[in-house]
């Protein structure tokens, strides 16, 4: 059994910015004899009901999580220019609670966030945080960002607030190893460094994004499709054919990639031993109405009709 698990992977529900189909994840996952895999796709959820009853088939434990854009202000602020660039965040779902908050939260992003992308923000996530385990995610998250633009103490103080939020047992400070993208090694150093500093756990993924490397021009075209650019043109601003690394590394590959932290790969199976979800299949789940009391479902729903059927029906037969 591998001792390595992928916990930041796009599937195909990452809507024109993931190629990998699920049943291909889970299979190459089992195939690499790793024991659960995490599917995070980008600010939604369509694939995770699917991709639980697949994993779980396969022999496979599934983790369920997002990979959500957070608001650099407000999720209400949509102001262009200003509010049009979130910061990425990794959460897992640990437990069923964790599960529930990641759909209120991807509900609240839709809903009431969304510009240009499905935006949570730093009240929201407050509210919902129970339950969750959370990953500071690639160059894009909030922290790696900072570092990235020498803004060191202010990485520091937003680190503090997200242990202070999940604990620091449940947020991990995430490292990628894509070696032609700029900067990355770079802030890989601030990040070991800043972890230990604030006594936080490191873990090491793959920003997966397909299964196979040579999938990587099949990719560049899909982000022609969502970015609204052609295959011929040379300075489009999303670019993976420079750096064919974003697919599923097998669990050896991880190691070497990460021989100067090997706790950032055994953490990767540690954070995996502590999701533990498990879903109610195949029974309907209703949401609990608020009723007055000696108020049941039943007597409610019959006086509603009795006292608007005349709307409808002004001269209503008895049947």
């Amino acid at each position: 059994m591998a001792d390595f698990v992928h916990l930041h992977t796009h599937s195909e529900y990452s809507l024109l910015d993931g190629l990998g189909k699920l049943d291909h994840l889970i299979e190459r996952a089992k195939s690499y004899g790793m024991s659960a895999l995490a599917v995070t796709d980008h600010g939604a959820m369509y694939g995770s009901f699917k991709f639980y009853l697949k994993a779980k088939a396969a022999g496979i434990k599934p983790i369920i999580g997002v990979e959500t854009y957070v608001a650099r202000r407000s999720r209400f602020d949509k102001e262009a220019k200003v509010d049009t660039d979130p910061y990425h965040l990794i959460l897992l779902a640990q437990n069923e609670t964790g599960y529930g908050n990641l759909l209120k939260l991807v509900t609240h992003a839709h809903l009431e966030g969304y510009y240009y992308r499905p935006r949570i923000d730093w009240d929201i996530l407050t509210k919902h945080a129970e339950g969750l385990i959370c990953l500071s995610a690639c160059l894009q998250g909030q922290v790696p960002n900072l570092l990235r633009h020498n803004q060191d103490e202010e990485a520091e103080k937003i680190a503090k607030i997200y242990r202070e939020l999940f604990g620091p047992d449940h947020y991990y400070i995430e490292l990628q190893r894509h070696p032609r993208i700029p900067d990355c090694d770079m802030v890989n150093e601030k990040l070991v460094k800043l972890a230990k500093k604030l006594g936080l756990p490191l873990v090491a993924t793959n920003d997966i994004h397909y299964v196979d490397s040579g999938d990587a021009e099949a990719q560049e075209i899909l982000l022609c499709v969502q970015t609204q650019h052609t295959i011929l043109e040379k300075n489009r601003p999303l670019t993976m054919i420079d750096s064919p690394d974003f697919y599923m590394r097998s669990p050896d590959e991880m190691k070497e990639l990460f021989i100067q932290y090997p706790e950032a790969i055994e953490n990767t199976k540690r954070i995996a031993d502590m999701c533990d979800l498990t879903l109610d299949v195949g029974k309907w789940i209703l949401p609990e109405y608020p009723l007055a009391q000696k108020e049941t479902p039943n007597s409610y729903l019959t006086r509603l009709v009795r006292e608007r059927q005349g709307d409808r029906y002004p001269e209503a037969s008895k049947e």
